[in-house]
């Protein structure tokens, strides 16, 4: 079972600047479509963005333009560097996996982000 570890959370200003980083234990046959989602308290969980690895990027409109997915597949690596933090931010940060050819989902236990204003 591919497992997923995600690093890099914690208490940043509003309009600062924060990386996170997502570790996959494991490369699977077909390869996966890479994904980071946020949750807060009482509220579904959200995309934020997405990486197929061979097309552009996709991200939600809340932050386009502020935040960058990206992808070190030689490392298994996978980052969500985030611009100009708002308070609305702050979530539970997930790192997801679908597989290209089952789509079998796979989820990291996820890391708290906290935009102070």
């Amino acid at each position: 079972q591919m497992q997923l570890v995600e690093s890099g959370g914690g208490l940043v200003e509003a309009g600062g600047s924060m990386r996170l980083s997502c570790r996959r234990s494991e490369s699977i046959f077909g390869g996966v479509l890479m994904a980071w989602y946020r949750q807060t308290p009482g509220k579904e969980r959200e995309l934020v963005a997405s990486d197929s690895g061979d097309g552009a990027p996709k991200y939600s409109d809340s932050v386009k333009g502020r935040f960058t997915i990206s992808r070190d597949i030689s490392k298994r690596m996978t980052y969500l560097q985030m611009n100009s933090l708002k308070p609305e931010d702050t979530a539970v940060y997930y790192c997801n996996a679908k597989s290209n050819i089952d789509h079998r989902l796979f989820w990291g236990r996820g890391v708290q982000v906290t935009v102070s204003s």
